[in-house]
């Protein structure tokens, strides 16, 4: 007996939630199956829309010759993307009409972005406005991004205030001086240094910072202290330090840490190290393992569940169990070596890019490996991509490609199945990384196609 629901998404990141939420509030019985945990916990927990238009043309042309040396360009030979916008909307013109921005229209990102406010809570900022903010991040660089936890609102680029940023070199490979430089490099408004704190020295030195995440949680003591205080007492002299060398100024207002100030009760944590310091405090999205990510997560899985959506992990989809008249009846869903068959009127492909392994590739091809749905590429492997790491590689924009109703068409630009949607990097057409368009792509498609799965289901 086949498991049937009236759409079901296959997927469990930000694209999967948006589908099978929108879906849910259309009215349809929803389940939701992932291979693996979401990808989310691996993400810096920012919110992209579209921070860069990049160019698709060279600055001069390609040189002569064979295939491979036609295709080696010096990097001046690219024109720098246009960015960072301050309007990610404003920029959605210029992007090409194969974009899924230009599929499925600027409203969409602006349901999206609506959906993803609605679920954050009063965790993320940037919802009053359009434009972007500019986020310092892990690295030293600064990302143009729609959305951002309230964690980090303290730390925006856009802000003149002086700043310390903080490190602790037993804990993570984050850098505070090296940060600091770079952040000035980048032109940023403001005043800042960076100091290598010791403070983490009291745990194991392969602790995770979850772990110390939950000492200051639950303020647990440290060599007879107190995890906050000594936390506090570890930064304060280096406070004072950063204004002295800043050379005349009067204090520094605030100071940057990795993110892993609390995990359930960081808004606390930030506070009591605010008065300890007398300085407002933030967090810098790191690398994985990214306590933002897992937050993020946390919080839309409890959407998921607030919004009736049954949902699974560990089981993954392993392709179609049966078909008829172009739609999909059900698919196989392997639950520890034994095929069970899940049906439902609509289904969501969810599943990530090339990436996250919703794509695979070799020497043949890029191929989807649920559905066999049809992926846009080349024949010619050369012209998979360029030489120059810094060029406009089209490997990329790898992907299915969708109508407007976000159904995957074939080789002839025909609906496939006309019971499908695909939602996330699974579609192309969009250079997330270069565009810093990942969330806003994963959002726009997903409540694009969980609410149309919904009315084919309601049909």
């Amino acid at each position: 007996m086949a498991i049937d629901s009236d759409v079901l998404v296959v997927g469990g990141g930000l694209a999967a939630v948006a589908a099978a939420v929108a879906a849910a509030r259309e009215g349809a019985d929803v389940r939701l199956v992932s291979h693996k945990s979401s990808t989310l916990r691996q993400a810096s927990g920012l919110i992209d829309a579209l921070g860069y238009v990049p160019a698709t043309e060279p600055a001069t042309p390609l040189r002569e010759g064979p295939p491979t040396a036609g295709r080696e360009l010096d990097r001046d030979e690219w024109p720098d993307p246009e960015g960072p916008l301050s309007d990610p909307f404003e920029g959605i013109e210029r992007l090409p009409d194969s974009h899924p921005y230009r599929i499925v229209g600027a409203d969409a990102l602006r349901e999206g972005l609506a959906l993803f406010d609605d679920l954050a809570g009063d965790a993320y900022r940037g919802g009053h406005t359009d434009r972007n903010a500019l986020v310092p991040t892990f690295g030293g660089s600064v990302k143009p991004t729609a959305r951002y936890p309230a964690s980090a609102e303290a730390g925006l680029a856009s802000d003149p205030r002086p700043t310390l940023i903080v490190g602790f070199r037993s804990l993570t490979e984050y850098d505070a001086r090296a940060f600091a430089g770079r952040l000035e490099a980048a032109g940023v408004p403001f005043d800042v240094a960076g100091a290598e704190v010791e403070f983490a020295e009291a745990f194991r030195a392969d602790t995770k910072v979850t772990r110390v995440a939950k000492a200051l949680d639950h303020d647990e003591e440290i060599e007879g202290t107190p995890a906050r205080e000594a936390l506090a007492r570890a930064v304060a002299p280096h406070l004072h330090d950063a204004e002295d060398e800043a050379g005349g100024v009067e204090r520094v207002d605030r100071v940057g840490f990795p993110a892993f100030l609390g995990d359930d009760r960081g808004d606390e944590v930030r506070a009591e190290l605010a008065d300890r310091l007398g300085a407002d405090v933030f967090e810098i999205p790191m690398g994985p393992p990214s306590l933002p990510g897992l937050r993020l997560e946390d919080r839309l899985y409890d959407a998921l569940a607030d919004a009736g959506v049954r949902f699974e992990t560990g089981n993954p989809v392993v392709g179609i169990d049966a078909a008829a008249d172009g739609r999909i009846e059900t698919v196989s869903v392997d639950r520890k070596g034994r095929e069970t068959p899940y049906g439902a009127d609509a289904f969501v492909l969810a599943t990530g890019g090339l990436v996250g392994k919703g794509l695979d590739s070799d020497r043949e091809g890029v191929r989807e490996p649920v559905f066999d749905l049809h992926v846009d590429q080349p024949a010619d492997r050369y012209d998979w991509f360029v030489d120059d790491a810094f060029g406009d590689q089209p490997y990329a924009r790898f992907g299915v490609r969708p109508d407007e109703r976000c159904r995957p068409l074939d080789a002839d630009g025909g609906v496939q199945y006309e019971n499908v949607f695909a939602a996330g990097g699974v579609v192309g057409g969009a250079d997330v990384a270069r565009e810093k368009s990942a969330s806003g792509v994963s959002l726009a498609t997903g409540v694009t196609a969980g609410r149309e799965a919904a009315t084919e289901a309601n049909e």
